[in-house]
């Protein structure tokens, strides 16, 4: 049910609001002081002004511990991303001399809910009190460090808010751009015209080289710029269970079907101990056999493994079936028996009232209040159960009354008791009221899953001693051998496959589709490895990596063979305009239609803001060209995006001028009031920004 899971939503909503905050990211460097030993160096510069190694190592220590679940360099990188921000906001603040006071300072703290939601800092009304705030760091020194930071924290956000205010107040949106938007949906108008198709000429019949490609980016240096990367080849040799091991682990899983006789040194008897088949300590015998511990809980079909899931649930009780395959394991199970209604489906319709867990927060109720809309609910309900989804919808206060008030499917004790002794005490189709912390609940028994309890012996398929020393010689051979043949050819004659190269930056840590390999980027970064160079990686989960340094990327132009598929489109396109226009100079559309195998077409109508051309697409370079052209006058050929177009303008609707374009600079301001967002990227660009990290093994 959607409402028993508020806690965990807050917490989500906590966790987001917290990533969405510009600064609230600022690293929790409140009391301790590292250990580290200083370094001369800077991690690196912005403007000329550097960052300190020791600063910036004891921030991303802190990221890291703060159980958010990050690697080193995605610690680093964000501690990074963040130093960049704060130093070019802060150097805007500065020039433009911004202050803020103690009371805006209150304000933003009061915000961070460690200190606005603390119930050290409330007042009896559970307002945030200053006072108190005040109070409790007087008497309390050795929190003095904590709170300095966090004022230095809150200036930060404080001024940001200003920053931000005041760019946002410099957005502005003139009459005259109101009047052309509305000239944009107004004027209207008519033509012929003719498409040249750039479909109509293949691809293969245009060549673009290299040349081209370099020049297009030249000319669009910002768009191409790259920084520094390495492409990789590799060979991956996965260290995987050989046919032989996934024999021996079902050899071994048959072995203990029956009962087996083994010496006991103590008596100085045989013992028969007893199979999978007939022993009486079932969880015990599972236990001590299998990688994955007994589950006595009754499993329902669906939950099974998909194309075993039949012969499974259909098992008598005492049979067995196996081995099989599930996921990265092979299993034999035993039937305990099943049983009804393990799981079961339901709907309901909630009627909250204050005072409740989740109170209504658009319609205030007592208590009383509520019981009697539930009542009138459940007779509407009663009297016609097809209506259930739609009251769900119109009346619910829960978050379901979006499916419908639908819970799906749940297990016993999984809602507050009240609900689950509802549904699973009562059959499908019954429906009932009752009240629980939440409020009042309609509920319809809406279905329910029969399930079946197994005993499974699961052991893991995994590669022998004896498979993954063969895996390593293999590898290690491939290694020493690369080092003086051709590794294409070599990979070739040892039946392995040279994967597509990787392009990784200084500080990347995600390798292609191996993922995270960071040891693989360092080594390819190193100052010591050169082109040509071979190395294999013990890689977990995966088995060995050999990797080749292919090529050296310098910071400038993206190179051609990655700049291509982006350009090479772009330019195939100009070079049909171009033999398209040469084609459609003639005197008259007519002849202009011939010329390129088409039929001359009509748009009216037609107007800026819409310029939708009927079976092609948007064109709003034709449709400007159209409206600015005199009555039966040819155009020259316009470059569209699906076509090249010559057109013949018949006639223009003007629209009638209007008093006040208030509505349609309104409209203008809301499309740009995003704009303010991308400050930050413009002084990114426009900055120095020198990045050291690597040769601090991050």
């Amino acid at each position: 049910m959607a409402v028993l899971a508020k806690i965990r939503q807050r917490s989500a909503l906590l966790i987001g609001v917290i990533a969405l905050a510009l600064f609230a990211f600022i690293i929790q460097d409140l009391i301790g002081k590292g250990t580290f030993s200083q370094s001369s160096k800077d991690v690196g510069s912005i403007n000329d002004k550097g960052i300190s190694f020791e600063d910036f190592r004891l921030k991303v220590s802190n990221v890291e511990k703060s159980g958010q679940g990050m690697t080193s360099t995605e610690a680093a990188n964000r501690v990074w991303d963040q130093e960049v921000s704060i130093a070019l906001l802060s150097s805007e603040f500065e020039k433009l001399g911004l202050q803020v006071g103690e009371k805006h300072l209150i304000e933003v703290l009061k915000a961070d809910q460690n200190i606005g939601g603390n119930p050290m800092f409330l007042n009896a009304a559970g307002m945030f009190d200053v006072n108190k705030f005040k109070e409790f760091f007087k008497s309390n020194p050795e929190q003095a460090q904590y709170l300095k930071e966090r004022e230095k924290d809150a200036e930060l956000n404080a001024k940001f808010q200003l920053y931000n205010t005041m760019i946002k107040a410099g957005l502005y949106t003139t009459t005259a751009e109101g009047k052309l938007r509305y000239k944009m949906e107004s004027d209207k108008v008519s033509f012929a015209y003719v498409a040249g198709l750039y479909s109509s000429i293949k691809d293969s019949e245009v060549k673009i080289s290299d040349s081209d490609i370099t020049d297009y980016m030249k000319k669009n240096e910002k768009k191409f710029k790259a920084d520094e990367s390495r492409e990789v080849e590799y060979v991956a040799i996965e260290d995987k269970a050989s046919p032989a091991d996934v024999a021996d682990i079902k050899s071994k899983l048959n072995a203990l079907l029956n009962g087996s006789v083994e010496y006991n040194q103590t008596t100085g008897k045989n013992d028969t101990l007893a199979g999978f088949r007939s022993t009486k300590n079932i969880a015990e015998f599972v236990n001590s056999n299998s990688d994955v511990p007994y589950d006595s809980t009754y499993i329902p079909k669906n939950s099974l493994p998909a194309v075993d899931a039949d012969k499974l649930f259909n098992l008598a009780p005492g049979e067995i079936y196996g081995p099989y395959t599930f996921g990265n394991y092979l299993c034999i199970s035993k039937s305990l028996g099943k049983k009804n209604g393990v799981n079961v489906k339901a709907s309901h319709i909630l009627i909250s009232y204050e005072g409740t867990q989740v109170p209504n927060q658009k319609q205030k109720r007592s208590k009383e209040e509520a019981k009697a809309k539930a009542e009138e609910i459940l007779a509407q309900v009663k009297a016609n159960p097809d209506n259930f989804m739609m009251l769900a919808f119109t009346s619910s206060d829960d978050s379901s009354a979006q499916q419908g008030g639908d819970l799906g499917y749940f297990g016993p004790n999984q809602m507050v008791k009240p609900f689950n002794d509802f549904v699973f005490n009562n059959p499908i189709g019954s429906i009932g009221l009752v009240e629980t912390d939440f409020g009042y609940h309609i509920i319809k028994v809406t279905d329910k899953q029969d399930g079946i309890r197994l005993a499974t012996i699961a052991q893991k398929v995994e590669p022998s001693d004896a498979t993954s020393d063969k895996v390593f010689a293999q590898a290690t051979k491939f290694e020493m051998d690369a080092a003086n043949k051709d590794f294409n050819a070599l990979a070739k004659e040892m039946k392995l496959t040279v994967a597509a190269p990787v392009t990784v930056k200084v500080m990347d840590e995600r390798f292609g589709p191996i993922g995270n390999q960071r040891t693989i980027v360092r080594w390819a970064f190193d100052n010591e490895t050169n082109v040509g160079d071979v190395k294999r990686f013990e890689i977990a989960n995966v088995g060995h990596v050999i990797a080749k340094l292919k090529k050296v990327n310098k910071e400038g132009l993206m190179p051609v063979d990655q700049a291509r598929v982006f350009v090479e489109p772009i330019l195939i396109k100009q070079k049909k305009a171009e033999m398209l226009k040469a084609k459609m100079s003639a005197s008259s559309i007519e002849a202009v239609a011939k010329a390129v195998g088409n039929t001359v077409l009509e748009a009216n109508d037609l107007t800026l803001a819409n310029p939708m051309l009927t079976g092609v697409g948007l064109e709003p370079k034709v449709v400007g060209t159209a409206l600015a052209l005199s009555a039966n006058k040819l155009s020259a050929p316009i470059e569209g995006n699906t076509a090249v177009y010559v057109v013949k303008t018949k006639s223009v609707a003007k629209a009638p001028a209007v008093k006040d374009y208030t509505t349609y600079v309104n409209t203008l301001k809301g499309q740009s009031a995003s704009d303010a967002g991308r400050v930050l990227p413009a002084l990114k660009e426009n900055a120095k920004i020198v990045d050291n990290r690597s040769q601090f093994n991050y």
